[in-house]
């Protein structure tokens, strides 16, 4: 006789994002040296991101692979014996250069090709590859600019640059794509000092608006000098007045990329910070593309949260970061700080209506990693963290290459100096993460014995999210009201949340201990209506059964308050039977 299996119903939204660094991830290369060249220090290839790789992502949980720095960006690795224009250094930061200065929105970056001049194809082979290995493609989207020396060499017939057809003796017009300061030239930062020397002066004349907003010809060394702010219509040196009817040149542009890329087979966009550019754009642009894939998704970067709601019912977004609140309140309780009660504000202020619509994350390419001196210096100190991220609702969930491997540099790569942080503006090898790549078989077989426990942690979790009922699909119960402010004996809500995800099928009660020095013998209480909600009486026996790493089983018990002992830094589940 066979025992059943029983299946959980995917929900749609608990995607489980693996961001990528495209020129990173695969490269085994280990001279590191400081600034060096594509040709001393290396580059992953799409071709190195082989089955062997994108079986293991998809065996560790991962449902969509967001391959970043895609997109030919500016450089200064010189590529014009293939037809691809240098770059002069003056307007590139870094030696392999920011991702985020897109030079060609129609190519992919020539860095990332065995062969260059088959660099199309074999980006083409890799999302083939990915479909195959049952992962989603997700790629970068800059909307809000492009590099200083933007132009397209392989753009399809018939398309006009971005700026070709501008009326340059204005500074604002509403089918120009650009911006521009009248009777100025451009004024490269005084103290801009490229590691590759400029042969000649670079000229813009009439200098360009540049990227986060600076409409003057000379930008600082902390502006995004290397960028140029695109034209969705809005005259930001009148009051910001909108010309959206008839429908902007640049926003018939920006379409026509979007559709270029989905006809590649992409499955989904994140798109550069998203809120510098119109939600009316968004609220257009987005069903335009899923006209032809309704499936597609689109993730905003994004950092106010007044503007989230409308740039998910306006903009169309499916998904948005979910930075400045649980990111932010996540980071200061991992510190040592915080405040627990934070993370039930960050649900009822900004997001408890469309919380499935948030993508969670503690590491990103923006961001410190767990594991530098910036943040919290060690891997372990993120689990209750991680597990909240994960579990607190019905939404995305994201991890940075690297993150479940405790990757933590602690050197100046180039441009961005030691930041805490991954570069993404240099060539360099990501020593912790070639461990798992041991020369590309991508089995962790260099990994160290503490790799493999918090890797281990990470694949538990990505199953457990995948598996279970209650955290794909259950509803969300917040328990701190009732437990918060003395309520409950000993319960610290500085440093204790607790919380319900619960179905018909399954119910969970998640109690987590962000203090990192102190343990607490603490009693958890769970109201009437909660009790109701999940069809449970709780004058009936009843157990609480521990799941995910978690084997503690509480006695049966007729009572709606129950007693946990709950070590420092950690999470303790059960499921209530």
């Amino acid at each position: 006789m066979t025992k059943e299996k029983t299946t959980i119903k995917k929900n749609a939204d608990k995607l489980v994002v693996y961001q990528i660094y495209t020129r990173l991830f695969s490269n085994t290369k280990t001279t590191n040296k400081f600034n060096g060249t594509i040709k001393e220090n290396g580059c992953g290839k799409f071709n190195d991101i082989n089955d062997a790789a994108l079986t293991s992502l998809r065996k560790f949980g991962v449902s969509h692979v967001w391959y970043t720095g895609v997109i030919e960006h500016a450089t200064m690795t010189d590529y014009s014996k293939y037809g691809i224009a240098k770059d002069n250094p003056l307007v590139v930061k870094g030696i392999a250069g920011s991702p985020y200065a897109v030079k060609d929105y129609y190519d992919v970056d020539p860095d990332l090709a065995v062969n260059v001049k088959n660099r199309m194809k074999e980006f083409e082979s890799l999302v083939l590859r990915s479909h195959k290995n049952d992962l989603k493609v997700i790629i970068d989207f800059v909307p809000n600019h492009v590099a200083r020396q933007y132009h397209s060499d392989v753009k399809p017939k018939g398309v006009r640059d971005l700026g070709e057809d501008d009326d340059k003796s204005k500074s604002f017009a509403v089918n120009n794509n650009f911006y521009y300061i009248e009777g100025q030239e451009f004024v490269v930062p005084a103290n801009v000092n490229p590691p590759i020397k400029a042969t000649e002066v670079f000229v813009e004349n009439p200098a360009k608006a540049t990227g986060n907003d600076v409409f003057m010809a000379n930008p600082s060394i902390n502006d995004w000098f290397e960028t140029v702010k695109l034209n969705y219509g809005v005259d930001y040196l009148d009051n910001r007045t909108t010309y959206f009817n008839p429908v902007p040149d640049t926003w018939l542009k920006m379409r026509d990329i979007l559709l270029f890329w989905a006809t590649k087979g992409v499955d989904g966009f994140r798109c550069d910070m998203a809120e510098m550019v119109p939600k009316e754009f968004w609220g257009w642009v987005i069903p335009e593309v899923k006209k032809i894939n309704p499936h597609i998704i689109f993730i905003a970067e994004i950092y106010n949260p007044s503007a989230y709601w409308s740039y998910i019912n306006e903009g169309k977004f499916d998904y948005l970061y979910d930075k400045v609140g649980l990111y932010d309140s996540l980071r200061r309780l991992m510190q040592g700080g915080g405040d627990a009660n934070d993370i039930t504000k960050v649900w009822q202020n900004e997001s408890g209506n469309f919380a499935n619509h948030m993508i969670r994350f503690l590491e990103n390419h923006d961001e410190h990693r767990i594991c530098s001196k910036f943040f919290v210096g060690d891997a372990f100190k993120a689990v209750p963290s991680m597990i909240l991220s994960a579990t607190l609702h019905s939404s995305p969930v994201m991890l940075f290459f690297g993150q479940e491997l405790g990757v933590n540099p602690n050197t100046a790569e180039g441009f961005s100096g030691d930041d805490g942080r991954t570069t993404i503006f240099d060539y360099w090898g990501v020593p912790e993460f070639q461990n798992w790549v041991n020369n590309y078989k991508y089995d962790g077989g260099k990994l160290t014995s503490e790799q493999k426990k918090i890797r281990k942690f990470y694949a538990d979790l990505l199953k457990f999210v995948n598996t279970s009922d209650a955290v794909q699909n259950g509803q969300f119960f917040d328990l701190q009201y009732v437990n918060n402010h003395g309520q409950s004996p000993n319960y610290n809500d500085l440093k204790i949340f607790s919380y319900l995800r619960f179905t018909e099928k399954q119910k969970l009660l998640f109690i987590c201990n962000f203090d990192l020095e102190n343990s607490y013998s603490t009693d958890v209480s769970i109201p009437k209506g909660a009790w109701e909600m999940m069809k449970i009486n709780p004058l009936e026996k009843h157990t609480f059964k521990g799941v995910f790493g978690n084997k503690l089983i509480l006695a049966e018990q007729k009572t709606d308050r129950i007693k946990v002992e709950i070590p420092k830094n950690s999470v303790l589940i059960f499921e209530i039977k």
